[in-house]
């Protein structure tokens, strides 16, 4: 059964902005995994990617009764399929409630959107 659905759009030069600034790395410090981090910087152009997991990061908060952090929610690779991971406490809660997280991303040259569907098994 579908609990929530989360959907964030984001423009990429909005990030792109914010790393071109002085607060760019702290930013990036404070809002991705350092998993993401190496797999977006590894990228010719990372901010489509940093984009994409940064809309990722508000779809699930969209879905979540709770605020929690930047870091607490990540998104990590399955082969190409992309997944979200999460801190412990937060893991445990999703687990506790027989939760499972769904997670779609897509980009262009200017939005990255991010779809996260919150299902009970």
């Amino acid at each position: 059964m579908i609990i929530a659905i989360g959907v964030d759009l984001i423009e990429l030069h909005r990030i792109q902005k914010i790393l071109a600034s002085s607060s760019g790395p702290r930013f990036l410090e404070r809002t991705y995994a350092p998993g993401e981090l190496a797999y977006c910087l590894a990228k010719k152009n990372p901010v489509p990617s940093l984009a994409a997991r940064f809309a990722a990061k508000e779809a699930f908060q969209k879905t979540w009764p709770v605020s929690h952090g930047w870091t607490d929610v990540w998104v990590e690779l399955n082969g190409v399929k992309p997944e979200l991971r999460f801190a412990p406490d937060l893991q445990a809660a999703i687990l506790e409630r027989g939760y499972k997280a769904h997670l779609s991303l897509s980009h262009t040259l200017e939005n990255a959107v991010a779809t996260v569907i919150l299902e009970q098994r």
